[in-house]
């Protein structure tokens, strides 16, 4: 076990190096400025097209847009918002909070591209259902020269769906339900092995239906509670802020006091919580109803800001507002438990249910929602026929996961999500042309009149 950790150890250190952080970065930062800053510009539209009211149309997909992004969201708001944070500013200090910032405000124009791409290039399959996502806007898009790289997304997502999506997930919540509750990681497993099962033998549709009453629910419940201790607290935001700002170029604080530190664990977690870049998401959003593929796209993009901007906000902020009190220091903590701890402290006696109860939330909707981005990787390869297999293994995963070691389990996960992230970046980049020619035609045709 111990070889094998050290393996996996260079392995994620070589994928999540500089060169990898400057792809992600990078490829958010061209979006940026060849959509002309859209996810800015647009980003009222996109929050009206999520919740507001519009006209009855019999679109092409298979679930509401509102339920894609519920889908997305449940697969990208999971542990890597409250373990995932708080191992973002042990090992890279309060500064790592703010390139988190960073990676979303950048990673929003790349998550906008996804969803386009994943529209315009989705097809139909054996069940009359929608099939969408890198593997086919590479194929599709790139041409069948490029389909040795969608087989390596394919590959990268199927291998990924069994560490970031069950077993990081579920061992999160087995160590988090231990600590506060006292209650084995075997009947944990049992517990959320056979909850999860329930909803996901059933598909796409069951997944969403659960999803869109989870998400929603968990999302508004740790934000009112994260809330409540900054506004108890109020005296301690201002220089909370202060810090984060201040460390992010200094690296003070961090893994042995540099800025590099901050930078990489910022990015590095902030990627893994709202995933712009790792094409899970445009799987789900190729199963949405819709009328044009730059209307997706901007539902999408609102996903990582949901993520990353809220959600991610408030445990970062509340970890650094800990870090002040306890004299600038988190211990010897990390992870949930780290969590956990600061949200006691600062609301004793509720503070730490907020989390406990988040994660196990935040954890099974990841679970639920990466089954189909793996299933949907997995179908690629092998087709139709493996879907019941691929299921019965995810499941199996979600068990295993609860009783393996925490490190080796996010190693794995790291390791396959950067594996996963560079074939859809580099697709991103060449298919720029084809983003922007479908940001122009959207906005050209409404305001022709011809779509809403």
């Amino acid at each position: 076990m111990q070889e094998i950790q050290s393996i996996m150890e260079t392995l994620s250190g070589l994928v999540w190096g500089p060169y990898m952080l400057v792809l992600i970065v990078g490829t958010g930062v061209f979006l940026t400025f060849r959509l002309l800053f859209w996810q800015f510009r647009m980003l009222p539209l996109a929050f009206k097209q999520v919740f507001g009211k519009h006209p009855e149309k019999k679109d092409s997909g298979d679930i509401s847009q509102f339920a894609s992004l519920m889908t997305a969201l449940s697969a990208t708001i999971g542990t890597g918002n409250i373990a995932g944070v708080a191992t973002a500013c042990v090992l890279g200090g309060p500064g790592a909070v703010f390139w988190m910032w960073m990676t979303a405000f950048f990673g929003m124009a790349t998550k906008y591209g996804e969803g386009v791409l994943a529209v315009k290039y989705r097809v139909k399959n054996e069940k009359g259902e929608m099939s969408g996502g890198p593997m086919y806007y590479i194929e599709r898009g790139l041409g069948a020269k490029w389909k040795w790289l969608a087989v390596l997304f394919a590959l990268f997502g199927t291998l990924a769906s069994f560490g970031i999506g069950s077993s990081v997930q579920s061992n999160t919540v087995a160590l988090a339900v231990e600590n506060s509750l006292g209650i084995s990681t075997l009947t944990t497993a049992i517990i959320i092995t056979i909850f999860s099962a329930l909803v996901i033998l059933g598909g796409i549709k069951s997944i969403s239906k659960a999803s869109s009453i989870i998400v929603p629910v968990m999302a508004l419940g740790y934000v009112i509670g994260g809330l409540i201790i900054i506004f108890n607290n109020l005296e301690l935001v201002v220089p909370a802020l202060k810090m984060i700002f201040t460390y992010a170029f200094t690296g003070e604080a961090a893994a042995g006091g540099a800025i590099g530190a901050a930078i990489r664990y910022g990015v590095a977690r902030g990627v893994f919580s709202n995933e712009a870049g790792m094409g899970s998401a445009p799987i789900a959003a190729a199963a949405a109803k819709t009328d044009h593929p730059a209307r997706q796209g901007l539902v999408s993009m609102t996903g990582t800001f949901i993520d990353t901007i809220i959600v991610c906000s408030i445990t970062g902020i509340v970890l650094v507002m800990g870090f002040i009190m306890a004299g600038q220091s988190f211990g010897d903590q990390t992870g949930a438990v780290l969590t956990i701890s600061v949200f006691d402290k600062l609301l004793p006696g509720f503070g730490g249910w907020v989390v406990t109860f988040g994660i196990i939330f935040f954890a099974y909707s990841t679970i639920l929602g990466w089954s189909y981005y793996g299933e949907k990787c997995c179908t690629y390869l092998l087709g139709e026929k493996s879907v019941f297999i691929y299921r019965l293994i995810y499941i199996a995963s979600v068990f295993v996961g609860c009783v393996v070691t925490l490190d080796l389990v996010w190693l794995f996960a790291d390791t396959f999500n950067g594996l996963m992230a560079a074939p859809n970046l580099i697709a991103l980049l060449l298919l720029s042309g084809v983003i922007a020619k479908e940001s122009k035609d959207f906005i050209e045709r409404r305001k022709s009149g011809e779509l809403y």
